[in-house]
């Protein structure tokens, strides 16, 4: 006897539809599943066996094989464990007189004792089904209910075990639908640093203002202990609130990740994050056997920090460049090629060189000339001309901490940024852009106007600093935000010569 089940297939962040077809027939007990499964998808044929018998129901002693169409793709994890037990009831004639509807899909990983386990990737999976099949129904883990039900075309049920999707399926039994949270109201951004708390460094917060005001890239190079890391992590605190597109996307990476908690729904925070220097590759960009997202996209709409950037291995720096310009990552394995969003803000810190005192008025240096051109040199140019902001954080004489005032918070810094930031989503929406650091060159032409002044100094500048075309366009960028933090319409002289410090003198 046969039985179709529907179950999902994710492929990087999009989900396909999956046919599992169990067919039972007379032969030497064998259970064959085909399809292209990895092993932990083979696997599943020890938990199906087991949560079955415990959860009371017979598991046919026969020949049992189970198709995952389409056989051409890969099939991955756990997922499959609920479809397949349900196919296996309905072939072995358990179902009673249920019925098994097209527009119904499963997913799940089954215990051995039959209940229902969360899986990963189920909102992008629910995403794909909302857009394919509207109006579908998705069973699914109760601790996977809350990111699924995100998707607001489908109807997201939540099941504890395998006896209540059979009773379901029977008609016997109602599984208890879950609605999409209707308070979606964002917290304020969350930064684990206020800017207050934070001595001196006048300069180093009006780069960080920029930076979160613009969407620019920032680059910290300072001795050690001048607060080059508590200065990165306060610019969460700064970057405006999350949209609720900007929300589900995060989400949706995550889940797909396997990072989003049991339970959880909405992520509404901008991530921030920090991996260290020794990271892969493969964990900086995203890839493996199984291509699953890298910090760079994990790091999408928030803030990417690499403490040390120097120490980090030259392949992993020299791949964030086109991340850096593309704003995503193309993953491409010889079975298939997936694509994941990569639109961070980085954040780079830097000693000025091996020793960290190069210039310190109070600790000598102790590298040679030498020895610090080879540090520097672990940052290519081309890496540096992605970086729009490059500021010194120098040591503070004890006066100056004594004497310290409490500065500007958080809080109201993101005043103006959030200012800032929706006059240029009102000037690109044309576009579809949402910040100043996203602009491409007609953008810029467009929207990166000059008084004559500006333009002379800026025509001086590119001569004597040998800007590249890159290089030229971000100093342009970096100026329209200053205008905007200003709430001019024009690039003035003095705005654009503020830009122009940032440009790197590495």
């Amino acid at each position: 006897m046969l039985a179709i089940v529907h179950s999902v297939v994710l492929i990087g962040l999009e989900g396909q539809q999956v046919r599992v077809e169990v067919d039972i027939s007379n032969g030497l007990p064998v259970f064959t599943i085909v399809g292209l499964p990895d092993v932990s998808v083979k696997e599943a044929r020890e938990r199906v066996r087991a949560a079955i018998k415990n959860s009371g129901f017979e598991f046919p002693l026969r020949r049992i094989t189970v198709n995952l169409a389409p056989a051409d793709v890969k099939k991955e994890g756990p997922i499959y464990d609920l479809p397949i037990a349900i196919g296996v009831l309905a072939a072995s004639g358990q179902l009673e007189g249920g019925y098994l509807p097209k527009d119904l899909f499963l997913v799940g990983e089954l215990s051995l004792e039959g209940s229902l386990r969360p899986v990963p990737g189920v909102l992008p999976m629910a995403l794909a089904l909302q857009e394919l099949y509207p109006g579908s129904t998705l069973v699914v883990p109760e601790g996977n209910a809350q990111a699924a039900a995100l998707a607001k075309g489908i109807h997201v049920l939540a099941a504890n075990n395998l006896s209540q999707v059979l009773a379901f399926l029977k008609g016997q039994e109602e599984l208890p639908r879950v609605l999409p949270e209707e308070e979606l109201n964002f917290s304020e951004p969350w930064g684990s640093v206020d800017l207050a708390d934070i001595r001196g460094q006048d300069q180093a917060k009006r780069a960080l203002e920029i930076a979160a005001a613009g969407g620019h890239n920032i680059l910290l190079i300072g001795p050690p202990g001048t607060g080059k890391t508590m200065l990165a992590r306060s610019l969460p605190g700064l970057l405006p609130s999350l949209t609720y597109e900007e929300a589900l996307e995060i989400t949706k990476i995550y889940s797909a990740a396997g990072l989003l908690p049991a339970g959880q729904g909405l992520i509404r925070e901008r991530p921030f994050r920090s991996p260290h220097h020794t990271a892969s590759l493969v964990s900086i960009v995203g890839g493996g056997r199984a291509p699953r997202p890298g910090e760079v996209s994990l790091a999408s709409y928030g803030v990417l920090f690499l403490d040390e950037i120097p120490e980090f291995r030259r392949e992993v720096l020299e791949a964030l460049r086109q991340p850096l310009e593309d704003r995503v990552i193309t993953v491409a394995r010889a079975t298939a090629a997936v694509t994941y969003p990569a639109n961070f803000l980085l954040v780079g810190s830097m000693n000025p060189c091996p020793c960290g005192f190069l210039g310190d008025p109070v600790r000598m240096c102790q590298c040679t000339p030498y020895q610090v051109a080879q540090y520097r040199k672990r940052l290519s140019g081309p890496l540096l001309d992605r970086i729009d902001l490059v500021v010194e954080v120098p040591r503070l004489e004890y006066r100056n901490i004594e004497r310290a005032e409490l500065g500007e918070t958080s809080s109201q810094v993101r005043i103006r940024v959030e200012r800032a930031r929706k006059k240029q989503r009102e000037r690109l929406a044309e576009d579809r852009l949402q910040c100043n650091a996203e602009m491409q060159g007609p953008q810029v032409k467009k929207y990166c106007q000059l008084s004559s002044s500006a333009r002379v100094l800026l025509q001086n500048a590119f001569t004597r600093l040998a800007l590249s075309l890159r290089a030229h366009d971000r100093v342009l960028k970096v100026a329209r935000t200053i205008a905007d933090l200003e709430g001019v319409k024009n690039i003035e002289e003095h705005h654009l010569a503020e830009a122009l410090q940032y440009r790197s003198t590495l």
